[in-house]
């Protein structure tokens, strides 16, 4: 991999989590607080996901317009929903509820040592292998 791409890799990446840390996304009691629509409910994790939205759509506007100048960008054709996709969607949102985590907000906290996010990366890592090993998800 050229250079330039592993940087712009890390950098994305960086953004990325310093975007969850401002937002105080990677505290599960904010995306619990989320899915507690008939108690407390937190709207902040809706904001943030607007906001999310709204780049990707700025980003996808953008490589639109410079599509035909010669760029190889991926294909942008959608794949179909079918059971796998549907089943694991579920699998994920009920680890997500329990857990108050999904995959980056659990690695931001395991870098502060969070107990949650100690025993919930492992458990997360342990799952991806099951999906690979049983059902080829990385197929």
């Amino acid at each position: 991999m050229k250079a330039g791409k592993l940087a712009l890799f890390f950098v994305a990446g960086g953004l990325f989590g310093t975007g969850l840390a401002v937002s105080g996304m990677t505290d599960p009691a904010r995306v619990l607080g989320f899915l507690d629509v008939f108690g407390v409910w937190d709207p902040a994790l809706l904001f943030v996901m607007a906001g999310a939205v709204g780049v990707y759509g700025l980003g996808r506007l953008i490589l639109r317009r410079i599509k035909n100048r010669g760029l190889n960008l991926p294909s942008v054709g959608s794949s179909p929903i079918d059971r796998r996709l549907v089943t694991g969607s579920a699998i994920f949102g009920v680890g997500w509820g329990l857990g108050g985590f999904c995959p980056r907000p659990a690695l931001a906290n395991l870098g502060v040592l969070r107990v949650e996010a100690l025993l919930f990366v492992p458990a997360m890592e342990i799952g991806m292998l099951m999906a690979q090993r049983f059902f080829g998800a990385d197929r």
